[in-house]
């Protein structure tokens, strides 16, 4: 029988996409009340790799990614993404076929070997944490840098996506070693 460990916290990470920077500040500052100051904040760059949200959000898209300086439990993954979604629900227009976002918020965190992403939507890759939330392994960290499977989003597929993570892995680790029993 396998021995049960306890669980190192993780390091909460959004990406965000966004067609309006005023709603987008808002959106941030809801999550900095509710999970405290973001460490790390990349600058936005327009969101081209994909034209997935162009009917409801339109065509001028922008990306960053945030993560936050505290840690959260693995297991909190559900309720930031249903927290994320009433954010998005709050700053969308209402539309004939259902409310159209201005903001998209992808929660998910970082461990030393991987990211976790959240999602509403099921597929063989995903696993079910509650909530009618699942989670997706990404992206894993090997030979010192993350790389993508091949369900990755084409955006986290970027040098620009990958800087940012590996940013906020040097961070977590430090954290993870501030932790820790000497």
């Amino acid at each position: 029988m396998g021995e049960i460990r306890k669980v190192d916290p993780v390091k909460l990470i959004a990406g965000i996409i966004y067609s309006d920077e005023l709603f987008t500040g808002k959106a941030v500052n809801m999550m900095v009340s509710e999970y405290g100051d973001i460490d790390i904040e990349t600058e936005p760059v327009k969101f081209d790799q994909t034209d997935y949200y162009a009917d409801e959000m339109g065509g001028e898209l922008y990306r960053k990614f945030i993560s936050f300086e505290k840690l959260i439990a693995p297991n909190s993954l559900s309720a930031v993404k249903r927290f994320t979604n009433d954010i998005e629900l709050r700053f969308a227009l209402p539309g004939c076929e259902g409310p159209k976002r201005r903001i998209n918020i992808d929660p998910g965190y970082l461990e030393l070997s991987k990211l976790v992403l959240a999602s509403t939507k099921n597929f063989s890759h995903r696993v079910y944490l509650g909530n009618g939330i699942y989670g997706e392994v990404t992206m894993i960290y090997r030979g010192n840098r993350f790389n993508y499977l091949e369900w990755t989003y084409p955006d986290y597929q970027t040098d620009y996506a990958r800087i940012f993570l590996e940013k906020a892995r040097a961070q977590y680790n430090l954290q993870l070693n501030d932790c820790r029993p000497r």
